[in-house]
């Protein structure tokens, strides 16, 4: 590894902006397409499943190109990689753009008890086209928190990347607002999908123009991943976490304390959620009977009050209860939103935003807290790249799953992702004795 001299606090400052409008641009695309999505594969011809396996293509996809990127941008640079990750998502959404002028020609008809009706069209197969693009080069993410890493001093990290965090929750809150109020025009999908292709266009022109390139990471050799590392590939590590660091197999991930329990939990939430995240923009075109307006509003009101939940809120009960405290009361209070969608109530389903949003704001932020904790300064960075490895593959099966699901069980899909989350609450107890202990032995380490 070739360290180069430290970045001023002037390059410092000129570099933050860039990246939280990366990110913020990054979140904000995806709650475009996570709004009128639904309607698209509708009128191309497709159903519920068909749905939950173009958004599960991005994830996929995403599994096997992150890590490469991140290798890459040690070796080459943090801005050459997230040049390359832009280029790729402003093709894919001008490769989006272009499947709306198709005509919507049938290649494959499917009618079967298990999948459901629908036709496979050619617009719907540019789509997983588009997606899958998106997907190979989406590490703009995760090589932006190396740049921020490596500009950016030890003292000052938590509050940095607090703001990127910032960024990334007003992504979610603009991007299916916007959405929802672009798609109810006469255009409908043409619209918000320009705008995402536009958006792209400045996300690449920003990285381009006013992101200096950083050399603090760049490896001469990089070091190889042996075994399983080579699926479950890591994304890019700061500096510190590298340099001086033997790799760490996945069968010793499993063998520190704590951790494969965690992990566990950290696989089981992101299944739970996924499942919600196919089925229920589906029940709300099918059942709600909602337009993109509607749908957009929701998620934007359960986004905004999510970032809210976890900046002051979270900050006052973090001082008086403990992380798996938080973590069991979270997951209780997510999984009664699932029962309450699954009665169909309209004024059941605005509070059940409102019980998403307290429930995953408290729990989520403790999982990731506890899962830091435990993993120590040593293994930080294996331990983060299995987990996201492995959030990753609970999305892409919680996907495919949510859209059979309700394509079978319609409303009762919810229940079934809320045992998910009930499931976690109660295995959530164990984090309570387990807390308690590693408080005891930090105790004794400094006496």
């Amino acid at each position: 590894m070739t360290p180069s001299p430290a970045v001023s606090g002037v390059t410092e400052g000129k570099v933050l902006f860039p990246l939280y409008m990366i990110t913020f641009i990054g979140t904000l695309g995806f709650g475009i397409i996570l709004t009128f999505l639904i309607f698209l594969v509708a009128d191309f011809g497709g159903n519920a499943i068909v749905y939950g396996l173009l958004v599960s293509t991005y994830p996929a996809f995403q599994l096997i190109g992150a890590p490469i990127l991140g290798k890459w941008s040690d070796i080459y640079g943090r801005k050459k990689i997230l040049l390359l990750s832009q280029i790729g998502t402003m093709i894919a959404w001008f490769i989006f753009l272009i499947a709306l002028f198709l005509p919507v020609t049938s290649l494959v008809s499917v009618n079967s008890g298990l999948l459901g009706t629908f036709i496979i069209t050619l617009p719907l197969l540019v789509l997983f086209f588009a997606r899958a693009l998106d997907g190979i080069t989406g590490g703009n993410v995760s090589v932006a928190n190396a740049y921020l890493a490596d500009v950016t001093p030890e003292e000052e990290r938590n509050k940095n990347f607090g703001r990127m965090s910032v960024a990334s929750n007003l992504g979610y809150v603009a991007g299916p607002a916007l959405a929802g109020i672009l798609g109810i025009t006469i255009y409908r999908e043409l619209i918000p999908v320009s705008a995402a292709f536009v958006i792209s266009v400045a996300g690449t022109i920003i990285v381009m123009y006013m992101l200096p390139e950083t050399h603090m990471c760049t490896l001469k050799e990089y070091i190889r991943p042996v075994g399983i590392k080579k699926i479950l590939g890591q994304e890019a590590k700061e500096c510190y976490q590298v340099e001086g660091v033997r790799n760490i197999s996945f069968r010793e991930i499993f063998r520190l304390d704590h951790i494969p329990f965690i992990l566990s939990l950290y696989f089981l939430i992101f299944l739970g959620f996924n499942i919600y995240y196919t089925a229920f923009p589906a029940f709300a075109v099918d059942i709600l009977e909602w337009n993109p307006a509607q749908l957009g509003i929701y998620f934007s009101i359960i986004s905004a009050m999510m970032a809210f939940i976890q900046g002051p809120v979270l900050s006052r009960l973090s001082k008086i209860y403990s992380e798996s405290i938080l973590s069991i009361t979270g997951c209780f209070v997510l999984g009664l939103q699932f029962i309450l969608i699954a009665t169909g109530n309209l004024f059941l389903i605005y509070l059940a935003g409102v019980f998403f949003a307290f429930g995953n704001g408290i729990m989520w932020p403790s999982i990731m807290s506890l899962l830091s904790k435990f993993a120590g300064n040593v293994y930080q960075g294996s331990v983060q790249g299995f987990a996201m490895s492995g959030g990753s593959l609970a999305s892409i099966i919680g996907l495919l799953v949510g859209g059979l699901l309700y394509t079978q069980l319609k409303a009762v899909s919810f229940l079934i992702a809320g045992g998910v989350i009930y499931l976690v609450f109660l295995l959530s107890f164990r984090l309570i004795k387990a807390e308690r202990k590693r408080a005891e032995e930090m105790i004794d380490h400094r006496t």
